[in-house]
């Protein structure tokens, strides 16, 4: 196995053992990157003389000194300020743009000694669903998902171990889906949005991208993530272990990639002792994916306010539209979404609590043919709404042989169990599911 290749984890072991120092492991990255660059078009900004000059200052820490990151490459979404690097949005307006600062995230990455290999690639100030440049590792004709694009499709094609994303609909979870890797969205407001280009303070949230949830777990150590009760140091058993089935109400939207999957998942548990429930959600829950888009617009307008008012011609319809509220949205309309939302956080964590999971479609189906958009996040955004912590989990494949993957929620601030769950889960969806990760050349 090639440096590039290794999980953060497996990384980590090498730098403590000596057998692997950063730079040849950053060396490898960039090779890998060269090599691939060009197909999957992922990276924002890339500069291979900063990420060298990073590796040698970390083989030059003390072993007893060295964080817990100590090493590992993450990638980092194009919305998130990093001091030494532009943040350009991909947006006109804020092309070339380099703040020298750092959001709460990297302060952290950093201070754990992480090697910041770039920034990734982004729908326009992650808020639209044209898509960027990259494309699918996995068909270079397809999309990759977004908003993070670029930091799912460079973990897919193994150019970062682990990247940061953000989900304000379904900007991780969806990704993560159509590239084959596992993504986190934690529970709202877990980790600190300072540094981050906002859209929608109540949704906004940031994740992770990785190849293994050890790597998913390894971050939420590193940015502090606890739950009440910690989870127990044996491995969960799936024997045993109840999951909720959640068609949720907009399963009508599936295509024959997530129904195929979410049976075959279902079927997979039981056959692993596990006991699996079809739970229909109750009918205020209908509303969620109307109230979703009420709050993304309504938030949307004092967001993009500056830049409508100085920059008017170079940020999109889209966004335009939420500053004029073309839509018009009533503030009681607004006042309804926040509240009913808010209503429903506590159901469905009484809801969650019953079971060791949900189990609930990730993506409507594999990645869409072309670029033009990123595909449909309404799988995704009323766990966003009600801010609950959901892990996409690979394994199975579509109609044409591209990544699909299901979710696993819980209930709010349970995310150490969540990834408990999603680590025994994951084993057996990667071996039984039938998709599997390639490395391409």
């Amino acid at each position: 196995m090639k440096p590039y290749q290794l999980t953060a984890s497996q990384a980590l072991s090498q730098f403590k053992d000596g057998s692997l120092t950063v730079e040849e492991y950053a060396r490898s990255l960039l090779s890998r990157i060269e090599q691939r660059d060009a197909t999957v078009q992922a990276w924002a900004y890339l500069n291979p003389k900063y990420v060298i000059q990073q590796a040698k200052q970390l083989d030059a820490v003390p072993p007893e000194k060295r964080g817990p990151l100590h090493g590992v490459a993450v990638a980092v979404k194009d919305v998130i300020y990093t001091k030494d690097m532009p943040t350009q949005h991909n947006s006109p307006i804020y092309e070339g743009d380099a703040p020298k600062v750092d959001a709460a995230a990297i302060i952290t990455l950093r201070h754990a000694g992480a090697l910041l290999l770039g920034k990734t690639t982004t729908t326009e100030f992650a808020s639209t669903t044209a898509g960027p440049k990259t494309r699918n590792p996995h068909d270079s004709g397809r999309t990759p998902g977004g908003s993070s694009s670029g930091s799912a499709a460079v973990v897919g094609d193994f150019q970062a171990p682990v990247a940061l994303g953000t989900q304000t609909g379904g900007s991780t979870i969806r990704p993560g889906s159509f590239n084959g890797v596992y993504a986190f969205k934690p529970t709202w407001n877990a980790i600190s949005r300072e540094g981050l280009k906002v859209y929608s303070l109540i949704l906004d949230t940031i994740g992770f991208f990785a190849r293994g949830v050890d790597d998913l777990d390894l971050l939420a150590g590193v940015f502090a993530l606890a739950d009440d009760a910690s989870p127990k140091n044996d491995a969960f058993s799936l024997r045993g272990a109840r999951f909720a089935l959640a068609r949720t109400p907009v399963w009508p939207q599936a295509g024959p990639g997530t129904a195929a999957a979410l049976e075959a998942g279902a079927k997979i548990l039981r056959a692993q002792g596990a006991e699996v429930d079809e739970v229909e959600l109750p009918a205020e829950f209908d509303r969620l994916p109307e109230w979703h888009r009420v709050v993304l617009h309504s938030d949307g307008r004092p967001t993009f306010l500056a830049e409508y008012r100085v920059a008017r011609d170079r940020l999109s319809p889209f966004l335009a539209g939420h500053v004029e509220n073309g839509l018009g949205i009533s503030r009681a309309a607004q006042l309804e979404a926040f509240d009913g939302i808010a209503a429903l956080r506590p159901r469905i964590d009484g809801i969650a609590k019953g079971y060791d999971a949900v189990l609930t479609p990730s993506v409507v189906d594999e990645a869409p043919v072309g670029t033009d958009t990123t595909g449909n996040p309404v799988f995704n955004s009323m766990w966003t709404a009600l801010h609950t912590p959901a892990v996409n989990i690979p394994g199975f494949q579509g109609e044409n042989g591209m990544p699909v993957g299901l979710s696993l929620v819980a209930p709010r601030y349970h995310d150490r169990r969540l990834l408990a769950v999603s680590k025994a889960v994951g084993e057996v969806f990667e071996a039984e599911g039938g998709w599997k990760r390639e490395v391409y050349s």
